[in-house]
């Protein structure tokens, strides 16, 4: 059992804080003065150590950048008026994290690694969190293989690793989106249901493809038929039709189990709309779209919180949506927006306190 004393702790001797002053902070670009490591060798997880950002050493023959075992979290900190910290549903990405882990043949990162060092990496560099509106500390837990030799099967030795960077909205805009019948992101009894660097790497090229054509991201479909829903580019997707909240089920392992996702649900049913997770077809969407019961479409995701869709295209139709008329998810998103400002309480015990 590791106990905060048994963190190795070695401060920076010149904050970059002090040059951090930018206006309009982007996603992922900017990253805090310190960092946590802890390597995992002979079979046991070695004394955490939390050391100033930057560069690690690395072998060309490391074995994560020849087969790819490597996994990820994103997370959110925010700081309340009243200077505390929180950091939203931890326990449940720390969950998610060593079903990731299991998937890839990866080692359990035990509760205390995870838990203990996001704390008090976030304690030591708290005065990075940017209090403005649609802005928060994200965390990012990854682990990586790292045995020092060639040849596919599961690496004997890893690092796990947190980094924290300010950022801001990762859209900031109502998107645009296609509906991709040709490149796939996950397929059954792939790897579509671990966050897993490989899955990203898959979604590339058609969100590329796609963006090209004047679009901001893809909407993922299934791969046999290209029919049903799985995932909008990097979010989860919802559709309200009529008076009921529709999203792409998670039986086939094709979708992240997201933690925005499975908050959104709450928030749905606790305002009184049925909320449905089952197999969605993107006929279903369309003959919606015709009669005038599809609502509205958004995206979920810790990155993205709560994206609005404000074009759909799928073939020769442009689904487009009049997002200013919206109430469903502009409410969720004022919602959660308050609940992670502090100023709704927390029924549901998400906000973990530093």
């Amino acid at each position: 059992m590791i106990a905060a004393a048994d963190f190795n702790i070695t401060l920076t001797q010149q904050s970059r804080l002090k040059d951090f002053d930018v206006k309009e902070i982007p996603f992922g670009k900017y990253f805090t003065d310190h960092m946590l490591v802890v390597d995992y060798t002979n079979g046991e997880w070695q004394t955490p150590q939390i050391m100033p950002y930057g560069p690690i050493p690395m072998s060309p023959a490391s074995s994560v950048l020849h087969y790819g075992q490597a996994i990820f979290e994103g997370i959110k900190a925010y700081k309340f008026p009243d200077g505390n910290v929180y950091i939203f549903r931890p326990y449940d990405n720390f969950k998610r994290f060593n079903l990731s882990a299991e998937r890839m043949v990866m080692p359990q990162v035990p509760e205390e690694i995870f838990m203990e060092g996001m704390r008090q990496l976030i304690s030591i560099d708290n005065k990075w969190i940017p209090q403005k509106p649609d802005h928060a500390l994200y965390i990012r837990p990854f682990m990586i293989s790292n045995d020092e030799a060639l040849g596919v099967k599961p690496s004997g030795s890893y690092k796990f690793m947190i980094l924290l960077s300010p950022t801001g909205p990762y859209y900031s805009a109502p998107m645009r989106i296609r509906v991709e019948e040709y490149y796939v992101r996950a397929s059954k009894g792939g790897v579509g249901s671990a966050k897993c660097a490989g899955n990203y790497a898959a979604s590339l090229y058609g969100a590329t493809v796609a963006q090209k054509e004047g679009f901001d991201q893809v909407l993922w479909t299934d791969a046999e038929e290209h029919k049903y829903i799985h995932e909008c580019g990097t979010m989860n997707v919802f559709f309200i039709i009529g008076d009921t909240a529709v999203t792409p089920d998670l039986n086939e392992g094709t979708t992240l189990a997201g933690v925005t996702r499975d908050s959104v649900i709450t928030m749905l049913k606790e305002a009184g709309l049925k909320v449905e997770e089952r197999p969605l077809s993107i006929d279903e969407v369309v003959a919606a779209y015709k009669a005038g019961t599809l609502k509205e479409v958004f995206g979920t995701g810790t990155a993205a919180t709560i994206s609005p869709i404000k074009e759909l295209v799928y073939r020769d139709l442009e689904m487009k949506f009049d997002v200013n008329t919206w109430t469903i998810s502009p409410e969720l998103k004022r919602k959660l927006d308050a609940l992670r400002n502090g100023e709704l309480p927390d029924t549901h015990g998400w906000l973990y306190k530093v």
